[in-house]
């Protein structure tokens, strides 16, 4: 008989408190961004215009995002993950923040555009940071844990939507503006890193020796970065395209006022996280491969649930299951993106794989808002229409990938 594996949970107090700074990061990040999800109405109320205008800030902070996942990446190869992450977390926490202070449209999308660059770095820092840290047998159900920071923080803008928007406080009543004026939360997350978190240990062996450039490396691996691209264009579609317009669905064709899309919205994020916990850790024992395959086959049923229910109890629960499918397969992503990448460039190269795959999808919003208008406000139609056949492109396409579950990293090749 061999050694026993090591226990996911049995992590060292340093591993468990870079894996809590990476979830964080991602975390907060995600809150940043759907924060707008819930306020397109209202901010094309005040800028004179309609849904679909404004759903261009989803666009343009999608299409950005691979630019910051270079940048902030390549820095981390070069400087540590470390330090990088930490000027990362203050970029997006303060150009977030600054959308608040927007006088029209224009500059509130220029604001946006920026902050995808900042958000485009977090996610490649922040699962490479993790993944170099913990041992093999644990990656499946970290990578579960971070992909839920995503959903976690979806559900983290639900409550504060819920809880805070449109109420009185002191004679002012909170508007959208305020609610941008959270992102300066995230920063503070900068300190807990600066003094408990460590440095990759890959990293810091990486040092000691030469490492291969980054385009050198892609020429060895364009096959595998290509492939990997396509494969997060769908997935991306597939997140993107069950969750942004999912709160304007609710309002605009139901109705609904902003409690109950609150509610709503926060028993789907309830369903992300437990599908990113527990089709992580079944990645371990079936492969990334099959968990994520698994995932988008529950999705297909769940759909008429999800987008033709007329009462919230039925929404909900429909939410509630594409989002256990949509976010399982996701959380299977970071540990499959950082074994299929080298480790030279292990920093630079999933994210900017997730996010050139957010750039091919990034029109997906807009898109998405323009097929429901067109069908007389039917946003349930777009919504249906997308979680469908991206379910199916991804099963087809997953089923092509390289399965490298459990192998050494290195910051080497």
């Amino acid at each position: 008989m061999g050694a026993p594996k090591e226990d996911a949970l049995s992590l060292t107090a340093e591993q468990k408190k870079t894996v809590l700074a990476s979830f964080l990061g991602w975390t907060l990040d995600a809150f940043d961004f759907f924060l707008l999800t819930f306020l397109l109405t209202d901010i094309a109320t005040e800028f004179h215009t309609d849904v679909p205008a404004v759903s261009k800030a989803l666009f343009l902070t999608l299409a950005t995002r691979f630019i910051g996942a270079f940048f902030f990446g390549m820095l981390a190869d070069k400087y540590g993950r470390k330090p990088i992450l930490m000027l990362n977390i203050v970029s997006y926490s303060v150009i977030g923040a600054l959308a608040a202070f927007s006088p029209n449209l224009g500059i509130f999308l220029a604001l946006r555009a920026l902050f995808g660059i900042a958000m485009g770095g977090e996610w490649g820092l922040g699962s490479s940071l993790a993944m170099e840290s913990i041992p093999p047998s644990a990656r499946g159900f970290v990578s579960g844990i971070l992909q839920c920071g995503y959903p976690a923080g979806y559900l983290l803008a639900a409550v504060v939507y819920g809880l805070l928007y449109q109420q009185t406080i002191g004679g002012y009543t909170i508007g959208w503006r305020a609610m941008f004026l959270l992102s300066f939360v995230p920063a503070l997350i900068v300190l807990f890193i600066r003094s408990h978190v460590p440095e990759s240990p890959a990293f810091v062996e990486a040092r000691k020796s030469v490492k291969p450039g980054l385009l050198e490396t892609l020429q060895k691996h364009w096959g595998v970065a290509l492939y990997a691209v396509v494969l997060m264009m769908f997935f991306n579609f597939f997140s993107h395209g069950t969750q942004d317009l999912y709160p304007t669905f609710l309002k605009k064709q139901h109705g609904f006022d902003p409690h109950t899309v609150s509610w709503i919205t926060i028993v789907a994020n309830i369903g992300a996280i437990v599908g990113g916990l527990a089709f992580g850790a079944l990645s371990e024992k079936i492969g990334r491969v099959n968990a994520i395959t698994l995932a988008c086959l529950i999705a297909l049923p769940s759909i008429p649930l999800w987008a033709y229910s007329t009462t919230p109890f039925l929404l909900a629960i429909g939410a509630f299951v594409m989002q256990v499918a949509v976010q399982g397969a996701w959380g299977v992503i970071p540990v499959h993106l950082n074994e299929l990448s080298p480790g030279a460039v292990r920093a630079t190269l999933p994210g900017f794989i997730y996010q050139a795959g957010n750039l091919a999808a990034s029109y997906g919003g807009p898109y998405q808002a323009g097929i429901a208008e067109a069908a007389g406000g039917s946003y349930g139609y777009a919504l249906a229409l997308f979680a469908g056949v991206v379910a199916v492109c991804i099963i087809v396409v997953i089923r092509f990938s390289p399965e490298r579950r459990g192998q050494v990293m290195t910051v080497m090749g």
